[in-house]
């Protein structure tokens, strides 16, 4: 992996038209450092690579949601039937832009 350096994060915030003191920086560079020494420690653990990544901890049902069954979509005349105004087969609106 790439080593994350001032001159990264300047590189970075360019790139992303991000605008930071150089105090921001600093902080942001010190926070890096801090969660790549904890990735290094947990890298070491053994047996850890047995185990599959956690994506969410909590069980959840969707039980209120129904299956999705396929239909036949609306027919243009059944789309329309409802529509205030119709032009040229399509809905026709008020002009937003002046």
């Amino acid at each position: 992996m790439k080593e994350v350096t001032l001159e990264v994060l300047h590189d970075a915030a360019n790139r992303l038209l991000f605008e930071m003191s150089e105090d921001q920086y600093k902080t942001l560079l010190a926070e890096f450092s801090s969660l790549m020494n904890q990735k290094e420690i947990l890298d070491s653990v053994e047996g850890l690579g047995d185990y599959s990544p956690m994506t969410f901890p909590f069980s959840c049902e969707n039980s209120y949601l129904r299956e999705d069954e396929p239909v036949l979509p609306l027919s243009r005349a059944e789309a329309l039937s409802n529509a205030g105004s119709v032009k040229d087969h399509q809905i026709k609106i008020p002009k937003v832009v002046g």
